[in-house]
């Protein structure tokens, strides 16, 4: 079956990826391994998920033969191993309501009017959609110095950096973000850290201010955010740093949004899926954090291998004819 877009402007597909994170890429190439065409949609506007959303540059040390890989170059080889499937992306794009047809094959819309008709669709939406928890000081200045996320560190070069939070991401950033910053301050409302242990006494041997119950209060600027006001949670006393980019890391909310109204098996928040990796609906699967079964273990690397079942039994699915298990790649051509 070819992919095509008719005259109503449905487009039709072998498999729909609901998802673009690492499990999501991996079954696009894998649906293209098996000969079938393969459309990937995402909320959000770039390929990668959380991975490029919140730790692009961070390095990730539980993928199978590598000692260590940075999330960015993950997405990247994830990417060029689909690529020469010609999978088609639909970035942007909340998947907003799942019917099935006069044939019983389901129809995907989305919040931006797009319709994807598939013979399989797999769903590895991860978290589900997940939002930065906002700064309440200085939401005026989101994308004029205000940030959540740090897709590209050297936006932030030469200039005062102030992260605020306590967790990981928040010590990772002011890592990162210190060799190239002229200066980096990390602002947490109390004196305890989620980060580890090692993340904290890393940041300090960087030189990076680490002011501590304390909240960033207001934020004031031009044209963009230049200065932050630090104010002390008990005392109440406050003082102004020099801000050119300020890095809110305050956690996320994740929301499973519209999949939860869909008739799928759920439990806390997760899609109940069999040994097939199919939910109770019929030709939907679900691989990667967005599953739960019992012994279900929450890595990357788990769900690469979930997302080779899903597309391996989706294609018995689409043609009841096909093999479950499709051969080594060692012995296919390329």
């Amino acid at each position: 079956m070819s992919q095509l877009t008719d005259d109503a402007g449905v487009l039709t597909t072998d498999v729909l990826i609901i998802g673009a994170g690492p499990a999501g890429l991996y079954g696009a190439y894998y649906a293209g391994f098996r000969g079938l065409t393969v459309t990937v949609m995402d909320v959000l506007p770039q390929l990668g998920g959380q991975i490029s959303a919140m730790y692009p540059e961070k390095p990730i040390f539980d993928i199978a033969g590598f000692l260590s890989v940075r999330g960015r170059d993950l997405v990247d080889g994830l990417v060029a191993q689909a690529e020469p499937y010609s999978p088609r992306y639909l970035l942007g794009h909340r998947a907003a309501e799942l019917t099935h047809d006069a044939e019983g094959l389901p129809v995907v819309r989305s919040d931006q009017g797009a319709t994807v008709r598939a013979r399989a669709v797999v769903i590895t939406g991860g978290v589900g959609t997940f939002t930065p928890r906002p700064l309440p000081a200085g939401e005026e200045f989101v994308g004029r110095g205000l940030e959540y996320f740090v897709p590209d560190p050297s936006v932030h070069a030469e200039r005062d950096v102030v992260v605020v939070g306590g967790g990981d991401s928040a010590f990772d950033w002011a890592a990162l973000l210190a060799p190239i910053a002229r200066s980096v301050t990390l602002v947490h409302r109390t004196a305890r850290f989620r980060a580890h242990a090692a993340s904290v006494e890393k940041v300090r041997t960087l030189g990076v201010e680490i002011v501590t119950d304390c909240e960033v209060s207001r934020l004031t600027g031009a044209d963009r955010v230049e200065q932050a006001e630090i104010r002390h949670r008990i005392t109440k006393e406050t003082r102004l740093v020099p801000a050119g980019s300020v890095v809110a890391s305050l956690g996320f909310l994740a929301d499973l949004g519209p999949l939860q109204h869909w008739g799928l098996g759920l439990q806390a928040q997760r899609i109940s899926v069999d040994t097939h990796m199919a939910t109770n609906l019929p030709r939907v699967f679900a691989a990667g954090d967005i599953t739960d079964y019992p012994g279900k273990v929450r890595l990357i690397s788990v769900g690469f291998g979930e997302a080779a079942t899903a597309v391996n039994n989706a294609a018995t699915v689409i043609d009841p004819e096909a093999a479950l298990f499709p051969g080594h790649s060692t012995e296919k051509e390329h």
